[in-house]
């Protein structure tokens, strides 16, 4: 394999006409510039130069190979300046992921905070359940994600970092008797329909609200038309029922929609970023910037510990 001695020597002959400028040029012996090209000839396997009276020229072949190793090293240059912004966290694509009860406004402060820090950086964001954010990122298919807990997989390949939890409050259709009310309480909600509905494999907000209404003795009724997704708020919105929701998607509300707070001490959403075990520096990054923006509410953690 040519090295990249032989290669900037080859294009400095290539350049000046000759071996002879080309070695004052470069500072090196012209013996030894023409060892190197001798060298450089046999690993190619064809003739580079047509010697003539006044100096050389290149033969078709080697006019052929100057096209396209003329930017290798400004190539080679580029990809250790890019090879050393991402091992800074500088530079890189971070590939994001997001849960739908964690929508993408709520990130937007911190990923204008990430852009500052790391201009040169791009962020790749979709927006999956908690759970399959866990087996894409146990799989190296992204590198950061933000889901709700609780999560029904477990996996050790996935560091789960706890952030502040939110308060719980119901969105109800605007001419809703309860949508005046200061506040209701878990069990106010026995006889309403909800148009969010628990997936028997997948935890996140859903099976939150679940739990909460389960420990106090009654299964959520489902309305005629249900989503898990922020979808639920139009059909709050256009009267199919109501949903239990953390207070940071009440700024995804469409007009139609009161929200009133829920009283019950427990009545509270838990969200977390997950993490690879080995994290990339982009990815620690947002996570720092995130986790200040978020609320951190502890250390690293294990899934295995929920």
């Amino acid at each position: 394999m040519p090295t990249l001695r032989q290669i900037r020597y080859f294009l400095a002959i290539g350049a000046q006409g000759g071996f002879t400028p080309a070695a004052a040029a470069l500072h090196v012996a012209q013996p030894a510039l023409s060892r190197q090209m001798a060298l450089l000839e046999d690993e190619l396997g064809f003739s580079l130069f047509v010697r003539e009276a006044r100096g050389v020229s290149l033969t078709p072949a080697g006019r052929q190979f100057r096209d396209r190793v003329i930017n290798i090293e400004q190539s080679l240059q580029t990809a250790i300046e890019d090879g050393r912004q991402m091992s800074r966290g500088e530079a890189g694509v971070l590939r994001l992921l997001h849960s739908s009860s964690l929508p993408l406004e709520r990130l937007l402060p911190s990923i204008r905070q990430f852009h500052d820090r790391a201009p040169s950086a791009r962020i790749d964001i979709d927006r999956l359940s908690s759970e399959q954010q866990l087996a894409e990122i146990a799989e190296g298919k992204a590198d950061i994600g933000f889901i709700r807990l609780p999560v029904l997989r477990r996996t050790d390949d996935v560091a789960v970092r706890h952030l502040a939890a939110e308060r719980l409050v119901v969105a109800l259709p605007s001419r809703h008797p309860m949508a005046a009310a200061p506040t209701l309480t878990i069990a106010d909600l026995a006889e309403e329909r909800f148009v969010s509905a628990v997936h028997r494999e997948r935890g996140g907000l859903a099976r939150c609200v679940t739990d909460l209404c389960l420990k106090r003795g009654f299964v959520p009724r489902l309305g005629p038309a249900i989503s898990r997704k922020t979808s639920m708020l139009t059909l709050v919105a256009a009267g199919f029922g109501i949903a239990v929701i953390p207070e940071g998607m009440q700024q995804l509300a469409t007009a139609g929609i009161d929200f009133v707070p829920l009283s019950d001490e427990d009545a509270v959403a838990v969200s977390a970023l997950v993490l690879p075990a080995a994290p990339l520096p982009l990815a620690e990054l947002f996570a720092l910037i995130a986790g200040g923006a978020l609320g951190n509410a502890g250390q690293a953690a294990k899934t295995h510990v929920f």
